[in-house]
């Protein structure tokens, strides 16, 4: 039976979650008063998705609509790829997706989607799609684009939730309706991470023990440049508040034997007189990390780690300043995982909150991992906190004269694997 039995309860009433597989039956489910929302997933729903239906609900009301598809799409998979063995629980789906307030689900066969075979026609996702993940899986982004743009056709939704864990997908979904007009709102959801930090994601169940101690790094890597690139911030900001003094504080104190507190001037002294840097900064944290990582047993594989503009994924300068997302990608045994992190460069911008923050609830929307057609779901933004440095007690002083920058920059460790997050 293709849909489960048609009567609508009235619209304030709690009702139950429909399943469909065709297009017929998808269009005569009957529209709710208000708008509906689509999450598209590939299936094996966990947390990250329910949270990500949730935000769904709460984006349409009670008297909206939320339909969660589940389509696991051979488009998006290249040779060598899982599709054969990635997890099929629809039933189990249906009933989280039930159960976190989806109305429908539809579950349509490869046929369905494709009826004549693999289209001859496809979406290409252009520039953006060669960059990162596209480069590792050349045409994924076409393919991604591709049943996107049918799953919307076939749903007709005002509004469609994807996760930020997928941030190059999210960014080409977005701009594909952007550039073609399709009457629908884009919306991107926080990241839904475990208590270790690593993000939710169907393929974490791929995972041995010790490759999930080693896959631990991406997050680690990431939350070590939010951490180094909050500590450049808040020293560049009090660099600012005390001005050239600190150079001349730095020469006085090493002269009494103050060696800490003469460190502390000097770096502020570097910070004071030196050209921004927080990408480099941030860049060298995460990269420490995921070097650590590579010589585990097992090791971590490192794809890639980008630190790129949100609007293009083209790499940022060391002199960039405002948002930017770092992502990483890597293989623990032969599974492949990806993780990002959306950063703010700048001395005085907001910066992201802490790990826990970041990692553990999403405030209202969350993305669900292997959203749609990405492989992995949701990325959390992080909440953002102003940087504020301390004033030393002499910076009342009369400022030395115009002070060179230090030759070198103080000297910062570098956090373990198991950085605080």
């Amino acid at each position: 039976m293709d849909a489960s039995p048609p009567t609508a309860p009235p619209a304030d009433a709690p009702h139950p979650t429909r399943l469909v597989h065709t297009a017929a039956a998808l269009r005569e489910l009957p529209r709710r008063a208000g708008a509906r929302a689509v999450v598209m997933t590939m299936g094996a729903l966990h947390e990250g998705h329910a949270t990500l239906i949730r935000a769904a609900r709460r984006r349409v009301g009670p008297q909206g609509q939320v339909v969660v598809t589940v389509f696991v799409n051979p488009l998006q998979f290249g040779a060598g790829e899982d599709l054969d063995r990635y997890p099929r629980t629809l039933d189990a789906d249906v009933g989280l997706a039930a159960a976190a307030g989806a109305d429908a689900v539809f579950a349509p066969s490869v046929d369905e989607v494709y009826p004549g075979g693999e289209p001859q026609i496809r979406i290409a996702a252009g520039p953006m799609g060669t960059l990162l993940e596209g480069a590792s899986r050349p045409g994924h982004f076409d393919g991604v684009l591709t049943v996107v743009a049918k799953l919307l056709h076939l749903t007709a939704p005002d509004v469609a939730l994807y996760g930020q864990k997928d941030a190059q997908q999210l960014a080409v979904i977005t701009r594909m309706a952007a550039d073609l007009n399709f009457p629908v709102e884009i919306v991107g959801v926080p990241t839904v991470r475990e208590e270790d930090g690593l993000a939710l994601s169907s393929r974490n169940r791929y995972l041995s023990a010790p490759e999930r101690s080693t896959a631990l790094a991406l997050s680690a890597a990431l939350f070590a440049a939010r951490d180094r690139l909050a500590a450049e911030e808040a020293l560049r900001a009090r660099a600012a508040s005390v001005g050239h003094a600190a150079q001349h504080r730095s020469a006085a104190l090493a002269a009494l034997g103050e060696d800490r507190a003469a460190a502390d001037a000097h770096a502020v002294a570097y910070a004071a007189a030196g050209p921004p840097h927080g990408p480099c900064v941030a860049r060298a944290a995460a990269r420490a990390v995921l070097e650590d990582a590579a010589r585990l047993d097992p090791p971590l594989t490192l794809d890639y780690l980008a630190l790129v503009d949100p609007s293009d994924f083209t790499e940022i300068p060391d002199a960039y300043e405002g948002e930017a997302i770092l992502a990483v990608a890597a293989k623990v045994g032969t599974t492949r995982l990806i993780d990002n992190i959306r950063l703010v460069f700048g001395a005085g911008r907001p910066q992201p909150a802490t790990a826990h923050q970041d990692s553990a609830t999403p405030q209202d929307s969350t993305t669900p991992q292997d959203g749609t057609t990405g492989q992995d779901g949701t990325t959390a933004q992080d909440g953002t906190t102003g940087q504020h440095g301390t004033t030393p007690q002499d910076s009342r002083t009369t400022p030395a004269p115009t002070p060179t920058a230090p030759t070198t920059p103080p000297t910062t460790p570098q956090g373990p694997l198991g950085a605080t997050r």
